[in-house]
């Protein structure tokens, strides 16, 4: 006789038996026309060994009535939203408190995971912050999940300091120790940082790079003005990404084309790159180019900060003030530099796709299979494969998010 699921068992609301039918999954690079999604305990499964095991029914039929159904939107950098600023120190019970209004608000724009980014900040902002941060599972009460922290500096070129507050900046004159001491690792019995935008041309951090890796970070460089030689380097010695790409590196020159260049290396892996599509950052002509040069590496960034989804007016930016306009821009008020975006992802995957003219399944891989190959984590996020974390929206044919769902369960996004 088949194991039949206790009484108590069917009360966990993550461990109902859930049927989706009539839907068009993306899965492996296509769409699947009509095919079923079976979900349990918040992961996707194999419903014929399923069944064969447990030989139940489903508790819940879901009718996607032919809309999309993709893995759910993943933002590797955000430095903010809803007026919560990562990189502002207001308390531990401010920063929870602004932790869970991020999560659940970007709920609606599909993203089930997200990282939060901080800026170039004095040690003892990473010292507070960082242990509040750590990964945490995204669900019903909690909103999207949080995949650990992107710190975004100090170990940054001057020359490329963006939105950063210069006084904040360092050198790794005493190499990987350097990190330990600013970021408060040793501090931490499980540090949270996910990845680290750094410069390769910055004092020590070439040296670094190696324990950085060892220490489960991600390196991806930015705000820098590295030399096509350095920025190769970087990715021997393991870098992975190129953060925000055009923006806050050495602009493309034709005999050292800097960072830019990585997109057209030949002897070493080609990295991933972010790119901010909202039309300001990166003109869409340059969106095109990049994609046709490496379409694989794409990875859709919102870089938003404290201003998204907020009306026009000044904010913050880690210390530093800013102002947002009616036209969605973001700059420093003291000089005019842009300060970040207020754009969403689903509007990225939207840009991305008219920008570029790609496929609806690349727009929509960009910021769901690539993010999380880059982090190591393509088995259970970015994907709608069996075992994968039921992390997943129903899209419309115009990439509009109807529905979401975290861990197999509906969030509202009202």
């Amino acid at each position: 006789m088949p194991f039949q699921f206790s009484d108590k068992t069917r009360q966990n609301r993550n461990s109902r038996l859930i049927k989706i039918v009539n839907g068009r999954i993306v899965r492996d690079h296509t769409i699947i026309n009509d095919d079923v999604l079976y979900i349990y305990d918040g992961k996707i499964i194999d419903p014929q060994k399923h069944f064969f095991t447990c030989g139940n029914s489903p508790d819940v039929v879901i009718n996607a009535k032919g809309l999309l159904i993709a893995p759910g939107y993943i933002d590797m950098q955000i430095n903010g939203a809803f007026g919560v600023d990562f990189s502002v120190w207001k308390g531990e019970k401010q920063m929870k408190e602004g932790l869970d209004k991020v999560a659940k608000g970007l709920v609606k724009y599909g993203c089930t995971s997200f990282v939060p980014t901080i800026v170039s900040s004095p040690k003892e902002i990473y010292h507070q912050v960082l242990p509040l941060l750590k990964p945490r599972k995204g669900n019903k009460d909690n909103g999207a999940e949080v995949l650990g922290v992107h710190v975004e500096g100090p170990f940054i070129t001057p020359s490329q300091l963006g939105a950063h507050e210069e006084s904040c900046l360092q050198t790794a004159t005493n190499g990987f120790n350097d990190f330990i001491d600013i970021y408060g690792l040793h501090e931490l019995k499980d540090h949270a940082i996910k990845i680290i935008t750094v410069a390769p041309d910055v004092e020590g951090v070439l040296d670094s790079l190696k324990e950085l890796i060892n220490s489960g970070i991600t390196v991806s460089i930015g705000h820098s003005s590295a030399t096509i030689s350095q920025a190769e380097s970087a990715v021997e010695k393991g870098a992975r990404c190129i953060t925000h790409l055009f923006n806050a590196m050495q602009q493309f020159h034709h005999r050292d084309p800097g960072v830019v260049g990585l997109l057209g290396t030949t002897h070493i892996a080609r990295p991933f790159y972010g790119i901010i599509c909202d039309g300001i950052h990166v003109h869409p002509n340059s969106v095109k180019i990049a994609y046709d040069s490496h379409p694989k590496g794409a990875i859709l960034i919102t870089d938003a900060m404290a201003a998204m989804g907020l009306p026009p007016g000044e904010y913050t930016l880690g210390g530093i003030s800013v102002r947002k306009s009616g036209n969605e821009k973001v700059e420093v008020i003291d000089n005019g530099k842009l300060a970040g975006s207020v754009i969403s992802i689903d509007a990225c995957v939207k840009n991305f796709k008219k920008f570029t003219g790609c496929s609806m399944i690349e727009a929509i891989e960009a910021a769901t299979l690539h993010p999380a190959e880059l982090l190591g984590i393509q088995n259970v996020k970015g994907t709608l494969n069996v075992g994968a974390d039921a992390d997943f929206v129903f899209l419309d044919d115009d990439l509009n998010v109807v529905k979401c769902f975290i861990a197999g369960e509906e969030i509202s996004i009202s």
